[in-house]
């Protein structure tokens, strides 16, 4: 796995170096839209500790760290209105699934019918 980038686009979000539209924070995620939406309702939430991917995660996040995030991706998936139509969690980690920012990231994406999650 590679080191973590404090580089990243997340990282400069979480140090408010760059703006986000925010949905929700606490202690240890925060949550904002995506700024290109694939689906009516997009968003992306993301742990505030240094996690390249959901195995770091695994790995070295505390008790308090997982559920925050995750209590961070139900209070998102509320605000959003999503809870009753459904909604798609996805998590992309390493190349061969297109992570495109290193660092542990949550698509929130619903507002419409998904489809199958992958081609046949």
């Amino acid at each position: 796995m590679a080191a973590y980038d404090s580089n990243n686009i997340f990282a400069k979000i979480l140090r408010g170096e760059i703006p986000c539209d925010k949905l929700f924070e606490n202690e240890h995620a925060l949550a904002f839209s995506d700024i290109n939406p694939q689906a009516p309702a997009h968003a992306l939430v993301i742990p505030k500790g240094s996690y390249v991917d959901a195995a770091d995660f695994a790995a070295g996040a505390t008790a308090a760290e997982v559920a925050g995030l995750f209590a961070a991706v139900g209070a998102t998936v509320a605000k959003l209105g999503l809870a009753e139509g459904g909604w798609r969690l996805i998590a992309n980690c390493g190349s061969n699934a297109h992570q495109e920012v290193p660092h542990l990231h949550f698509h929130i994406v619903g507002g419409r019918d998904l489809g199958a999650m992958l081609p046949k």
